[in-house]
């Protein structure tokens, strides 16, 4: 017997029915069947979002490309670079061998008695350049005023709540460059009033610090809370070691 069903018309007469398809399996759709009402919705959305995204992305790009272009200033430049106030070691080695070579100077002049101590410090024409400075002249008929320089980082150091350490910072920056900010270290080239090795690294408290002592005084403060905590905590450093 076959596997079809039989059957019978009107006639009585017998007929083979074709096979019924096993529940739980899809019929067979026909060509076309696929595109439902849903997924016809569904790839409209989808194309509608491609598109969009493609407009959006080319208005985006030719806004960018109008637009003025506005090249960083200095402050958003020092804001980018690296702590200025970040341990060193290879600015802190230079530093040692600075004040050793200073001490061995100094201890040749009182052998042969032939003079003062040698000053490791020199009093520069042109104020260095680096951490992308050009070096720049001083203002015409301008002077260092170590007497100024000095109230005004006194001043400075009681706005910080150190104004009961004054002689150690007094004593630290007489030491260091005589509170000159043309004052350049013969041996590292540590300059300004602080001594920042490089100089450069000044920038952060403002792009005039190869001639304004206030900015020198400013960054020099700040490398001192960072690293010592405070002025009379430097002073003890560079008592025990010759540099802070």
């Amino acid at each position: 017997m076959s596997s079809g069903q039989q059957v019978r018309d009107r006639q009585g007469r017998r007929e083979e029915q074709p096979p019924r398809p096993p529940r739980g399996r899809a019929r067979p759709k026909r060509d076309g069947s696929w595109l439902t009402p849903k997924r016809i919705a569904v790839i409209g959305l989808s194309v509608a979002v491609v598109a969009a995204l493609g407009v959006f992305t080319v208005k985006t790009m030719k806004e960018n490309e109008a637009a003025p272009s506005q090249p960083l200033s200095l402050d958003d430049l020092t804001r980018m670079a690296d702590d200025p106030f970040a341990p060193d070691a290879e600015a802190d080695a230079l530093k040692a061998s600075a004040a050793q070579a200073a001490r061995a100077r100094n201890l040749k002049s009182a052998r042969e008695k032939d003079g003062p101590d040698w000053d490791s410090v020199k009093i520069v024409k042109e104020a260095p350049g680096g951490g992308g400075f050009n070096p720049q002249a001083f203002p015409p008929g301008s002077k260092p005023d170590p007497g100024s320089n000095k109230a005004i980082g006194q001043k400075m150091a009681a706005a910080r709540g150190w104004g009961g350490e004054w002689g150690c910072l007094e004593k630290l920056w007489d030491k260091e460059s005589g509170w000159n900010e043309r004052a350049m270290n013969r041996s590292s080239g540590a300059y300004g009033i602080p001594q920042a090795l490089p100089g450069s690294k000044m920038a952060s408290a403002g792009g005039d610090w190869q001639v304004n002592p206030a900015t020198q005084i400013s960054w020099g403060l700040g490398y001192i809370a960072a690293r010592y905590k405070s002025p009379c905590g430097a002073w003890g450093h560079s008592q025990s070691v010759g540099w802070y």
